[in-house]
Order: C-alpha cells, then structure tokens, then sequence
C-alpha cells in the first residue's frame, strides 16, 4: 500500500466519522473537550472529527417508568410514571439521573399520603404528578401521566 493510498484511507474516514446523522425525534448533545458545545437537531450534520463527541441522545417522544414505593404508613403501592423531555437545553445534565430523580420524587411525595379507595387513588396520583412537575420542570423534563395501581 502506497503513503498515498493510505493518505486517501485516512481522509475517507474522517470524512464519514465528521458527518453525524440526528433522527427525528432525537436530539443529540455535542460535547468538545468535555463540555457542551451544542445540540444537534433532527438532520444530518458535520461535526470536527477527533474533538467533538456525542455526549446524550437524548430521545423527545415520551417514556414510561415503572415504581415501587409506599405510602406514610407503609402500605406499598405500584406504579406508572409517563414523562418526557420537553427541554433538551436543560435536561442534558439530568438525563442520565432523570429515572432515579423521578423515583425519589415519587417516594417523597407519597410519604405525606395515606392509602385510599380508587377514587382517591386518582386524586394522589394528581397531587403526585403536580410535585414531580414542580421538582423536574426547571430541569426541562415533564411528567404526563402518573398511575397508580395497588401492590400485590
């Protein structure tokens, strides 16, 4: 192999590692000598091959996560948190914690409430929601939907 085949090796693949493609409904946070340079938006972009990094994908469509927890008297409850990331500025530093800062939230919130009948169920899982938005907002994360089932 030639110094000149080698050369041309070389380049191509820089080329093809510069050019970062985003899919839709995806944003991904681009990081240069460890900090946040940048986000890239859904498309197809070129980047400096060797100094930026991707540093999140951060996907926008919703998530779902599933809770044990239990209430200030011990009674254990079950689960579902829908969120999603609303702010993708904001919720790059978080978005590696975001799940745990969730189930904190959760587990805080409901040691103030006690066991209920179904319809007052839907009225904490209300309350609920409303914490965690107050908590996860400033942080460009937003929960859609809590649901809470009793524990088996």
């Amino acid at each position: 192999m030639t110094v000149l085949t080698f050369t041309i090796i070389v380049v191509f693949a820089l080329a093809a590692v510069a050019v970062k493609r985003v899919p839709a409904g995806q944003v991904y946070s681009l990081y240069r000598n460890g900090k946040p340079v940048r986000l890239l938006q859904p498309g197809t972009h070129v980047v400096l091959p060797l100094v930026d990094r991707v540093g999140h994908r951060i996907d926008l469509s919703g998530r779902v996560m599933r809770f044990d927890a239990s209430f200030a008297e011990a009674t254990p409850v079950q689960g579902t948190v829908y969120w999603q990331v609303l702010e993708p500025e904001r919720a790059d530093a978080v978005i590696e914690s975001a799940d745990q800062l969730i189930r904190s939230g959760v587990q805080q919130a409901l040691q103030t409430e006690n066991e209920t009948d179904q319809q007052q169920r839907r009225d904490v899982a209300c309350r609920l929601k409303t914490s965690l938005n107050q908590q996860l907002r400033e942080r460009g994360v937003m929960v859609t939907r809590v649901e809470l089932d009793a524990a088996a």
